[in-house]
């Protein structure tokens, strides 16, 4: 097979596994939302699936490099793929680590209607981003890729809602215990959103060539050549 459409084959894998990690993502929120403990379990289960596909990329990657040498703008494809599937792997984790806290905070928990909601709302918000990434990569789409950061900020100010409220609790134990696995939760979620954008600029070095952050493209005042 040739190499450029071996490496095709292994970018369309590659992005097949940000459609489980979304899949995933849905599943655990229903499971939060429902209290469905049997569902979470499914959610740890099937990251097995999420990190087999990781090691099939990344296998397929190291064996595609080790038979051909590819040119320089097929090389930035070949870096950004590893990078993406290694996000993959990642953001299943922090799918599982939600799925691991339903059932700690039982049945029946003390639920706080404004954190949960709030908490539901991050998780629609992260797989709708992780949905553009895939779409910005799969289009080399440096626009799409780049409002990945202005997502990223509703994900960002929900999780900072969120460590407030926990602040704010009241003294029940039961309601302040369950109020902190939300928060754990929370740090889960804000971390695929993080995993989405640095997928963003994967997109943008395989367009140019050139490593940037975009955290400079939510703030302008900061990009380089502009005074303060």
């Amino acid at each position: 097979m040739h190499f450029r459409e071996e490496l095709r084959l292994l970018e369309e894998q590659a992005l097949g596994g940000l459609d489980m990690v979304v899949q995933a993502l849905a599943r655990v929120m229903e499971a939060l939302e429902h209290q469905d403990i049997e569902l979470a379990a499914m959610v740890v289960a099937d990251d097995d699936r999420i990190d087999g596909r990781y090691l099939e990329v990344h296998q397929g990657i190291l064996s595609l490099l080790a038979r051909q040498a590819p040119v320089a703008t097929d090389l930035r494809l070949v870096a950004a793929l590893l990078d993406v599937v290694k996000h993959v792997e990642r953001m299943g984790d922090q799918c599982v680590n939600v799925a691991k806290l339903i059932p700690v905070a039982g049945h029946e928990p003390p639920r706080e209607p404004e954190i949960l909601d709030r908490l539901l709302r991050m998780g629609r918000q992260a797989g709708s981003q992780v949905a553009q990434a895939k779409q910005a990569f799969a289009s080399r789409d440096v626009a799409l890729a780049e409002d990945l950061v202005r997502q990223d900020d509703v994900i960002d100010r929900l999780n900072r809602e969120i460590f407030r409220e926990v602040l704010a609790c009241g003294d029940d134990a039961d309601a302040r215990e369950w109020s902190m696995l939300m928060m754990l939760m929370s740090r889960s979620i804000e971390r695929i959103g993080d995993n989405a954008v640095d997928i963003g600029e994967q997109t943008a070095f395989v367009v140019t060539g050139l490593f940037r952050e975009f955290q400079d493209a939510s703030h302008p005042e900061l990009s380089p050549g502009t005074t303060g």
